[in-house]
């Protein structure tokens, strides 16, 4: 997608051990326009898929989820990272190993709000390892329902994630994919076309 990958090379930052920072529109501060154009993509992306729902994970993917989900005229779903008080009723978790925090989250949804049988999307701001969308897979699949797609804003593809969720079977579809960010330079998989 030009306009996300326009947006990164103006304003993302490389940082040591391959991170890209993008919290100036992405996942600190966010642009709704640029949230809205990613909704509406990932929506004409994944129109024949027959979705009945969205799932992220919180908080960096609710605002593309949301703009998806708006889109797709399905309910959007975020898995919880932190066990709420409130919650006393029957959930699904998985644990998954954040890249850029290097550290363990049980993710989790209310079994009510991941019925059974159905087509669900799901989306996420960031693919690098993939443990992230493995373990929302894992709670689509536990809940009885099939990954209809996974939807990454940005995808570093020089890292294993890509592979691993291809290796899975699961449809994905990137609208950056990050070919290197090698002596601070953010390059895309599809410069190689322009070389």
């Amino acid at each position: 997608m030009k306009l996300l990958e326009e947006r990164i090379k103006q304003d993302g930052i490389v940082l040591p051990g391959n991170v890209l920072k993008v919290d100036s529109f992405l996942n600190h501060q966010i642009d709704p326009a640029l949230s809205k154009a990613m909704g509406e993509e990932f929506a004409r992306l994944f129109k024949d898929a027959g979705i009945d729902r969205v799932l992220t994970v919180e908080a960096s993917g609710i605002a593309i989820g949301v703009m998806t989900a708006l889109e797709l005229h399905v309910p959007l779903v975020f898995a919880r990272k932190k066990k709420s008080a409130l919650i006393n009723e029957p959930i699904y978790t998985h644990r998954v190993f954040s890249y850029t925090k290097k550290e363990y989250s049980d993710i989790l949804v209310l079994q009510k709000f991941l019925p059974a049988g159905e087509n669900v999307l799901i989306i996420d701001d960031f693919l690098a390892n993939g443990e992230a969308a493995l373990g929302l897979a894992k709670l689509v699949e536990d809940a009885g329902s099939e990954v209809a797609g996974i939807g990454i804003a940005i995808e570093k593809a020089f890292q294993p994630g890509h592979q691993r969720l291809l290796d899975k079977g699961y449809r994905l579809e990137a609208l950056a994919s990050v070919a290197s960010l090698a002596d601070g330079k953010i390059r895309f998989t599809n410069d190689a076309d322009k070389d």
